[in-house]
């Protein structure tokens, strides 16, 4: 019997972001003017002098945020010339928490169409390449396989790379889910509704069990309101989109990948989502022979890390990205 993840949303808390920052002064980093209406968003450029030509999306996981991307997008767009990065805030986090008409309900899907509306609103270029994290990997995947379905309107184009970093493509198990993301849900929302500082819960993390990184990491996810700290995401929501992550399948999409489109899946090594079936489908379908002109799925394996990938091994993965992204003319 299949089962979803319910919890409860306590009083006071409000809303969360995400991971890494490392050192890169090139790429010049943009906030965004926003309508009301939109999912918030920052970009990064590889050079303030001149015209980007490529554009990347990035997208976050549970729980998470733009920002929390802004080290792995400078250090991407900075090793490559004419690309910009949009770091997006999906739907129930980040700054796009505060915005109301990012209505229910809050699928996978939805959190999909809302960057076809972002594109539309901007009057933007369809992304060439979109990198997704996680849940982020999965509205990934569900937001090109609409553009080849056309269910964003005739002038949606097909992306030529997809990245899909540690997250499964088929449905989740949730009898067989109980791993660290799990884990972390369930320890969120056993805490006060008032947490007294960032040392506080990060000490509380770890004596749970967490690494300091993961923790660390959490904490960072606060913010100031008043005299006390309080998340930056909508609880209540993102517990919804996790459960749409869990239900939803793409394996179609990777069985047979739209013309012209790469699908490149990253595990990380020391993940806890993997099975073994699920890893030998993938090998099969990445050794597949194809026309040049047809879709294709590749795999990577992201050495020394965990399911957090940028807090685990940041230099791997942009090792892993770049030369692709590179390879795009």
């Amino acid at each position: 019997m299949s089962r979803t993840l319910s919890l409860v949303t306590k009083p006071g808390s409000k809303l969360l972001n995400r991971f890494l920052i490392l050192p890169c002064p090139n790429p010049i980093l943009h906030q965004s003017s926003r309508t009301l209406e939109t999912l918030a968003f920052e970009e990064v450029l590889s050079s303030p002098d001149k015209p980007y030509t490529y554009t990347a999306f990035i997208l976050h996981g549970l729980l998470g945020s733009g920002r929390n991307w802004r080290s792995f997008s400078r250090s991407l767009a900075s090793s490559l010339s004419g690309w910009r990065m949009v770091m997006v805030d999906l739907r129930n986090h980040g700054k796009s928490a505060e915005i109301t008409g990012l209505s229910p309900p809050h699928t996978i899907g939805s959190a999909a169409r809302d960057l076809a509306d972002l594109v539309k609103s901007k009057g933007w270029d369809w992304p060439d390449v979109v990198i997704g994290h996680s849940l982020g990997g999965k509205v990934a995947l569900d937001f090109a396989r609409s553009c080849a379905r056309g269910d964003y309107g005739e002038h949606a184009c097909l992306l030529k790379q997809l990245w899909v970093l540690d997250s499964v493509p088929g449905k989740v198990d949730p009898e067989e889910s109980d791993g660290e993301v799990e884990q972390v849900l369930q320890t969120l929302q056993c805490l006060p509704s008032s947490i007294p500082s960032r040392k506080w819960l990060v000490d509380h993390m770890m004596k749970r069990g967490f690494s300091k990184a993961l923790s660390e990491w959490i904490g960072s996810n606060l913010k100031r309101s008043g005299d006390q700290e309080t998340w930056a995401f909508n609880f209540e929501g993102a517990i919804q989109m996790f459960n749409s992550y869990r239900e939803t399948d793409y394996w179609s999409l990777l069985d047979e990948p739209p013309k012209g489109m790469e699908i490149a899946i990253v595990r990380a090594e020391n993940s806890d989502r993997w099975t073994q079936d699920t890893i030998q489908r993938i090998q099969r379908l990445a050794a597949k022979r194809v026309d040049e002109a047809d879709g294709k799925v590749s795999y990577h394996v992201l050495s020394k890390s965990g399911h957090w990938v940028h807090v685990d091994n940041p230099k791997g993965l942009l090792q892993i990205v770049t030369p692709e992204l590179a390879s795009i003319t």
